[in-house]
């Protein structure tokens, strides 16, 4: 079975570097400080014509939890559609009830639009906080998602690998597990030999700094920096490289 890298991409420069490096597949977002939300329609559209990986858009309307108003839901379905006609090939949803289970209600009707347009689909890691894994496994599966990210309900794949192993055994070929947080060049081969799972997902990154000149006592420091993270297409290639020797 083919080892597969999504890489987890905040900017169009890291789409580029994504492809560059060899990625099967990005996941767009924005606002990466606060675990990612939806994108721009303009952002998807430009990922969506890179040719050679697919395109799958983070669909979370706000940071915080993962329990959503009717509101919310409206535009999450809203948002569903727009990556849809914006060319992307997936979506990544996820909603949970207060007390940290699946929000089957939420998620069936995320699930179906997405399902409808000729979308792939991807839980996202609010599985990570969910009471009971397992059940929620079971649901995720019974709605019909293609696949769940997950890093095994800890702070990183590679301190989540047994769990990753249990969950991919349950899943039983049901769902495909993709191992995520901390993923680099350094443990990938690892994570996907511990673990069982044959997707990984990482965001590559390095710092850059930015030409541009801010005094750093101006108004400006309050909302600037002058070096941001963007995807590396070395380190891209280098966990390719790592996982397709195993």
């Amino acid at each position: 079975m083919e080892n597969v890298l999504e890489i987890c991409a905040g900017d169009i420069g890291s789409v580029l570097a994504a492809a560059e490096g060899g990625a099967h597949r990005v996941e767009l977002c924005s606002a990466l400080e606060v675990g990612g939300l939806t994108p721009s329609e303009g952002f998807i559209r430009a990922a969506a014509t890179q040719k050679g990986v697919k395109c799958h858009v983070l669909i979370r309307p706000r940071g915080g939890d993962f329990v959503y108003s009717h509101d919310e839901v409206d535009i999450m379905l809203d948002d569903i559609a727009t990556a849809a006609r914006c060319g992307a090939s997936g979506v990544v949803i996820g909603a949970l009830t207060p007390d940290n289970r699946v929000d089957s209600d939420i998620c069936a009707g995320l699930i179906d639009r997405a399902k409808g347009l000729g979308l792939s689909v991807t839980f996202h890691r609010a599985f990570d906080c969910v009471s009971d894994p397992s059940a929620a496994l079971d649901a995720i599966v019974s709605m019909g998602a293609d696949r769940l990210l997950t890093s095994g309900m800890a702070r990183s794949a590679m301190e989540g690998v047994a769990v990753l192993k249990r969950l991919n055994e349950r899943a039983a070929g049901r769902i495909t597990l993709i191992a995520a947080a901390g993923v680099s060049s350094a443990n990938a081969a690892e994570v996907v030999r511990l673990s069982g799972c044959h997707e990984i997902h990482a965001s590559a990154r390095k710092p850059v700094r930015s030409s541009a000149v801010c005094s750093a006592d101006g108004v400006c420091s309050e909302f600037y920096s002058d070096t941001r993270l963007t995807t590396d297409a070395a380190e891209v290639k280098a966990i390719l490289k790592a996982i397709q020797k195993l």
